[in-house]
Formats: structure tokens, C-alpha cells, sequence
């Protein structure tokens, strides 16, 4: 057997990280470009509420298809040369968006687009192969943090580019930014040599993960009405139940299998993907009812904030959900990666429920939407970090990739969890929900973000030295 002598990876400056983190904010504000101008698409190209929901999904269901592959290719054959690709993908897509004249085009668009989300696994194995351990946790940091802001900025520019200049430009400047950040990765960062190339894709394992996805994100959506189409969703949840039971015969048959069961066994990983989905549950029904509360009439227990005033009041969560990341990072090479989700977990629970009681000034949900954005990007950083430092290099975009799938289908369950909440709390006749809805949204969110507390502990068994 003949022995391939690798030469040690290139180390590389900041310059390089801060690049990624470039590519990350322009794909973040790509990507939140859409749900705040969604009224404004539904004019302009006369859809319905329906197809309003479609377009708004579209590219959360490619993304969480995307990126376990993008993660698994990279890790067998480079994350430069894989995420180089996934960006020429990602700017046709935004390239077919700004020109779309209709729902079809924007429709392609988005699932073009949908493929950005595989940048941060590939980003993560760059960083994995070029840092030392303690500079790699916290340039996962800012890159995380760099995407988040970015979704943050796209949040508040979207909808005065389209009312100032049109729809099409909301989708053309971050397409520009993420040509020039790609770019300047292509310059500045060295090849990272792949580690599996010889290795076939899994492509059985492929197609049953994505039907698990798809089949997972259609059951969230059709949660709520759950009790008025029973038959349709029991289905949806054999079909799940199928598909999972495929995959997992196929993925311990296969030779060179998609996703290595055994590395799911271990409690450093699967607890950090309970986590993960515990804490993006919370976070996401704060993120759904705190604008809802402010736009409930102000003759009754809301504010009639207008969406100018949401967007202002939502500043300093934008501002919180920014540095989270860097932070988290920081946080988890100083104290651990338990220490610090423990603690965050134990700040957005404490948040969550004060806000179910304490709602009846501005001041309450700013500082609340803040303080919860702070502690779940911070938890979230910190499961990257545990997830990223306790598999091999081999891995790392694999099992990271699987987090950020865990953090989509997270947000979707509390986005649909809070719009259920919401639907049964509104009497027949009223505009607005009762009060009782948003404390009951608030209570759960916290039970759900203070259960995961139970597996912290396991954070720290079985993790790679």
C-alpha cells in the first residue's frame, strides 16, 4: 500500500477570514431580502396569499437540500473549489431574481439562490484547514456573525431600495457584493487539497435525505391545519417515517455513505443538533411574535406600530444578532462551548418568560427581542464551534452542514408553532388575537429553550482531543 505524504496546510491571515465573512453578510442579505418586501412582490406581480407563502419558503427548502451536499462535497473534495462553484450557482440565481419579470422567473431565482446557504459549511472547513484550533473557533465566529448581520441589513434595506429604486435592485446589489466577495476568496485563500476524492457520491443516501427534508418542511407547513386535513398529515408523517427508515439502511450499507452514522451516535453531536433545535424554536417565536404584538391595534394591549416603527424597534436585535456570532466564538475558546450555551440558554428561557408577562411597554419587547437574538446566536455559534472541534478534519462540513439544516427546520417549527398560537387565539370577527395567544407563544417557546438544558451535559463526552 502506498503512502501519499500531504504537505501542511497554508496558514492564512485575516485578510482571508474577514473575506469569507464578506461572502457571508452579501449571502445573508441576499437571502432576507424577500420577507419584507413580500407585500410589495404580491402587487407587483399580482400573486396570491398562496403563492406569496411559496416564494417565501422556496429558498429555505433549497437551502436545507443544499447544504448537507455542499458540506459533504467539500469535505471529499475541497471547500474552495466546492464553494467557488456553489457561488457561480448562487450569483445565476440572483442574476434570474433581479431580472425575473414574473413568478416563475423569481421562483427560479430563489431556488438558484436557495444554494448560498452551503457557503458556511465550506467556509467552516476552510477555516478548520488553514487556523489553528483556537483562531478556527473564533473566525467560525465571525463568519456566523457576518451572515447574520448580513440577513439583518437585507432586513432593513429591502424595502427602500424597492420603493426608491425597484424590486429588481433589492436582488441586484447583494448579487454584486457576493461576485467581489467570491473574488477576493479566490485570491486570498489558498486551496485547501481534498481529503476523499476517490470517495463515490452516496446518491441513494442523497436522494432519501432530501425526501426527509422536503417531507419534514411540508409537514411543519401543514401543522397547523393539521386537524382539518388529518389524512393528509398522517400521510406526510408515514411517508417521513419511510423515508428515515430508508436512509438509515442505506446509509449503514453503503461503502462511502452520505452521512456516517456513527458519527451521529456520538453525544457531542447529536446533542448539539437537539440543542440547536430547541434554542431556533424559541428564537423563532420570539422572532414572530414580537412584530405581531407591536402591530396589534393600540386601543387594545398592542402599540399600532407602523412598519417603518417595527423596523426601527428591531434595530437593536439586528444589532445583537450581529456580534452574537464573533462573541460566541470567543466565548466558547475561553470558557467551553457548555459553559457558554448553558448560559445563554438560561438568558433567553429567563427572556421568553419574562415576556410573557412583562409586555405592556415598547421598552420591554426591544430589550427582550434584543437579549434573546444576543443568546441564541451566541448558542448557536457555540454548537458550530462543539460540533465543528469534535469530528475530524474529514468531516467537518458534514456534521457542521447538519446543524445549520437542524437551525432551518428549527425556525420553521417555531414559526409555525407561534402562527398556529396566533390563528386559535383569533375570535371570528376580530382583526387581533386575544393577549392570551402571546403568552402562551412566550410560556412554550421558554419551556422548549429550557428543556434542552437537559442535554447539555452531554456536550463534553465523546469529543475528539
Amino acid at each position: 500500500m502506498t503512502t501519499t505524504l500531504v504537505a501542511p496546510p497554508v496558514r492564512v491571515g485575516k485578510a482571508a477570514v474577514w473575506a469569507l465573512g464578506m461572502l457571508a453578510a452579501a449571502t445573508g442579505t441576499l437571502e432576507s431580502v424577500v420577507t419584507p418586501t413580500l407585500p410589495l412582490l404580491q402587487r407587483e406581480l399580482s400573486m396570491s396569499p398562496a403563492q406569496g407563502a411559496l416564494l417565501s419558503i422556496t429558498m429555505l427548502i433549497t437551502g436545507a437540500l443544499v447544504t448537507p451536499v455542499a458540506g459533504n462535497l467539500g469535505d471529499r473534495h475541497g471547500g474552495k473549489r466546492v464553494m467557488l462553484r456553489l457561488m457561480a450557482v448562487v450569483a445565476a440565481g440572483g442574476l434570474v431574481s433581479s431580472l425575473a419579470p414574473n413568478l416563475p422567473v423569481l421562483l427560479l431565482g430563489q431556488v438558484l439562490e436557495g444554494a448560498m446557504v452551503g457557503a458556511m459549511p465550506l467556509s467552516f472547513i476552510l477555516v478548520r484547514k488553514h487556523l489553528t484550533p483556537g483562531e478556527s473557533q473564533v473566525a467560525i465566529g465571525v463568519v456566523s456573525g457576518m451572515f447574520v448581520g448580513g440577513g439583518m441589513l437585507g432586513t432593513l434595506i429591502a424595502g427602500p431600495i424597492a420603493e426608491n429604486l425597484s424590486r429588481h435592485w433589492m436582488f441586484a446589489i447583494p448579487t454584486i457584493a457576493i461576485v467581489v466577495a467570491t473574488l477576493l476568496v479566490q485570491r486570498l485563500m489558498p486551496d485547501d487539497p481534498p481529503a476523499r476524492s476517490e470517495a463515490r457520491i452516496d446518491w441513494p443516501g442523497l436522494v432519501l435525505l432530501s425526501g426527509i427534508l422536503l417531507t419534514l418542511m411540508f409537514g411543519l407547513a401543514l401543522a397547523p391545519s393539521a386537524g382539518s386535513q388529518p389524512l393528509a398529515f398522517g400521510a406526510l408523517v408515514v411517508l417521513l417515517a419511510l423515508f428515515v427508515a430508508g436512509w438509515t439502511v442505506v446509509e449503514r450499507r453503503s461503502p462511502s455513505p452520505m452521512v456516517d452514522l456513527n458519527l451521529l451516535a456520538k453525544p457531542a453531536i447529536w446533542s448539539s443538533y437537539v440543542i440547536t433545535f430547541a434554542v431556533c424554536v424559541g428564537t423563532a417565536v420570539a422572532m414572530y411574535l414580537v412584530p405581531q404584538l407591536f402591530a396589534v391595534s393600540a386601543d387594545g394591549y398592542g402599540f399600532g406600530a407602523s412598519s417603518t416603527d417595527i423596523g426601527r424597534y428591531l434595530l437593536p436585535g439586528a444589532v445583537m444578532a450581529a456580534i452574537s456570532g464573533p462573541l460566541g466564538g470567543l466565548a466558547a475558546r475561553r470558557f467551553g462551548s457548555s459553559a457558554v450555551v448553558a448560559t445563554g440558554i438560561g438568558l433567553m428561557t429567563a427572556t421568553l418568560v419574562a415576556l410573557a408577562f412583562q409586555h405592556s411597554a415598547v421598552w420591554h419587547l426591544v430589550v427582550g427581542k434584543a437579549l434573546i437574538a444576543l443568546a441564541s446566536g451566541v448558542c448557536v455559534t457555540a454548537m458550530v464551534v462543539r460540533t465543528a472541534t469534535s469530528v475530524d478534519h474529514g468531516n467537518t462540513g458534514t456534521a457542521t452542514s447538519l446543524v445549520l439544516v437542524t437551525r432551518v427546520i428549527g425556525f420553521a417549527a417555531g414559526a409555525q408553532i407561534s402562527g398556529a398560537f396566533l390563528t386559535a387565539g383569533t375570535r371570528p370577527g376580530m382583526d387581533d388575537p386575544a393577549e392570551s395567544a402571546f403568552v402562551t407563544g412566550f410560556v412554550v417557546a421558554g419551556a422548549v429553550t429550557a428543556l434542552s438544558l437537559l442535554v447539555v451535559r452531554t456536550l463534553n463526552k465523546g469529543v475528539k482531543a
